[in-house]
């Protein structure tokens, strides 16, 4: 039984050793040259529209927490009556 069972994980070993690995292209040239064009625009909105997505949400968020924790805030600051 114990044979068995190493025997399973070292054929498990050398299939996973030996699989193919697949070709991933490098993009890192062509994402310099986007980011470090003089385009006049931040570098945190030229990644395209899910950056600009993602920084409006950021700002939305942040905006309603510092209202939350002012909100929170001045509610402890007043005593209830």
């Amino acid at each position: 039984m114990y044979r068995q069972l190493t025997a399973l994980g070292q054929l498990s070993k050398r299939t996973i050793a030996s699989s193919a690995r697949r070709q991933i292209d490098n993009t890192v040239k062509s994402k310099q040259k986007l980011f470090q064009e003089d385009n006049g625009m931040p570098v945190h909105l030229k990644g395209g529209s899910s950056d600009a997505l993602l920084y409006r949400a950021t700002m939305t968020l942040t905006v309603f927490g510092v209202g939350f924790v002012l909100y929170e805030l001045l509610s402890a600051a007043m005593p209830k009556k």
